[in-house]
């Protein structure tokens, strides 16, 4: 995708030092508190745009194979019916396609005040073979994940509401390491 027009200040056809590739992305945004502070703020924050379209589609005509360094899934939808599964942002089929645009060594966050989402979500990228769960150890280090808990309006609700949040955060790797046992009859 040429990001010229929506980021023309960080474009060398218009002036701006190189073509810079977008590096992270917040699938299912919200309501754009983000995008209120750019208004209120003009020339400031450049960094930033919204684009509304359906990702479960269309995600990898945004993005380059491994483009992105980070992923964000704050607070989705938890779609509670069970008929209503197939629309959860979080899938098999979709993981694949996270996969494909995030870079090796990329981060995937999410966090969710429903329990039953948040296992959702980590059964699902605990199943696929190229994402490993980060040890809440290494957490620990990670300044993006305190503000996680505050960055959207949700998450601020759910902190001013005393509520539980659950956090699972995950990298992409190559493979997981597979051990074959190949047996041989002898001749």
């Amino acid at each position: 995708m040429d990001w010229s027009d929506i980021y023309p200040q960080f474009s060398s056809k218009n002036g701006g030092a190189d073509n810079k590739l977008v590096e992270f992305a917040d699938i299912g945004c919200g309501y754009g508190g983000l995008l209120a502070l750019r208004t209120q703020n003009p020339e400031k924050y450049q960094n930033i745009t919204c684009i509304r379209t359906n990702a479960m589609k269309f995600l990898p005509n945004f993005f380059r194979k491994g483009q992105l360094k980070k992923m964000f899934f704050l607070f989705p939808d938890p779609h509670f019916k069970n008929n209503k599964h197939k629309w959860r942002i979080i899938s098999q089929t979709l993981s694949a396609e996270y996969a494909y645009v995030i870079a090796v060594g990329g981060i995937v966050y999410t966090i969710t005040d429903v329990k039953d989402l948040h296992d959702w979500m980590v059964s699902h990228f605990d199943e696929f073979p190229l994402f490993e769960k980060i040890p809440d150890t290494e957490l620990e280090s990670d300044q993006v994940v305190e503000k996680l808990y505050i960055s959207t309006e949700e998450g601020q609700k759910v902190t001013r509401n005393k509520g539980e949040t659950f956090l699972a955060v995950y990298r992409r790797i190559i493979n997981r390491q597979t051990t074959w046992i190949i047996h041989s009859k002898g001749r």
